[in-house]
């Protein structure tokens, strides 16, 4: 039986999801997508991107609607800023509302998926690194804090606009990982499902000798698991390669 995956909430900016999702997709599964309006893709400063994701909420729900229409048997989101917006409560608030929205499916988030993968390499100490303003850290920072973690570092790339996440170079995320790293961390963390980072996460592995978890290699991870699908697929890192 096909398992149909709505991997429906991406802003409409967002060029990276889809192509990652697609590179980890195994027999049996297929994707199906619908893109939230976005009317103003900057994301320049704190304020503008608090602008962004209020936009975003009142478009959310039509983008849920549409994509359901192919009748999916599983939700994923696929942007993780919102996710992780207002801590624990704000993660489960948006969970119940995705829930809704799609007429009761269950829903895999950014924010649910990486506190699972943390959990399954038993990690206590993270390092973390976004596309986002100080704002946006400071909420993913507040969330992972909430749930048990100790965040060594965070470090935002600040991007300008939302597009412009997709064009951050490989070297610049290695650069970013390497930054928030430290002899006594047990993870690394990407957010923001913009950053193209799950073909760089095995290379950081390796170089770093640590786990390092891509937000979107996460949540096909945890979607994956979750619906009992067991396939180990390699070149993302460890976490789907092993787990």
């Amino acid at each position: 039986m096909m398992l149909t995956m709505a991997e429906n909430c991406r802003p409409a900016t967002n060029t990276v999801v889809e192509a990652e999702f697609n590179w980890m997709t195994v027999p049996g599964v297929s994707w199906h997508s619908g893109r939230i309006e976005i009317a103003n893709p900057d994301l320049s400063d704190d304020d503008t991107m608090v602008a962004f994701l209020e936009q975003l909420r009142g478009t959310i729900g039509a983008a849920v609607s549409r994509v359901c229409s192919c009748l999916p048997t599983y939700m994923v989101m696929g942007m993780s800023a919102e996710t992780f917006w207002g801590g624990v409560e704000g993660a489960q608030q948006f969970e119940k509302f995705m829930g809704e929205a799609s007429n009761g499916l269950k829903v895999t988030t950014g924010a649910l998926a990486a506190k699972a993968a943390l959990d399954c390499y038993g990690a206590k100490k993270i390092g973390i690194i976004t596309p986002y303003q100080a704002v946006g850290d400071q909420q993913v920072v507040d969330f992972f804090t909430a749930v048990g973690y100790e965040v060594h570092m965070i470090h935002g790339l600040k991007c300008a606009t939302a597009t412009s996440i997709a064009e951050v170079d490989p070297e610049t995320i290695k650069d970013a990982f390497r930054k928030v790293d430290a002899p006594d961390v047990d993870a690394l963390l990407q957010a923001g499902t913009n950053l193209p980072v799950a073909r760089i996460a095995p290379e950081m592995e390796a170089e770093l000798g640590k786990p390092v978890i891509a937000i979107n290699v996460a949540t096909v991870w945890h979607a994956y698991r979750t619906n009992g699908i067991m396939d180990k697929i390699s070149g993302f890192g460890s976490l789907l390669e092993k787990h």
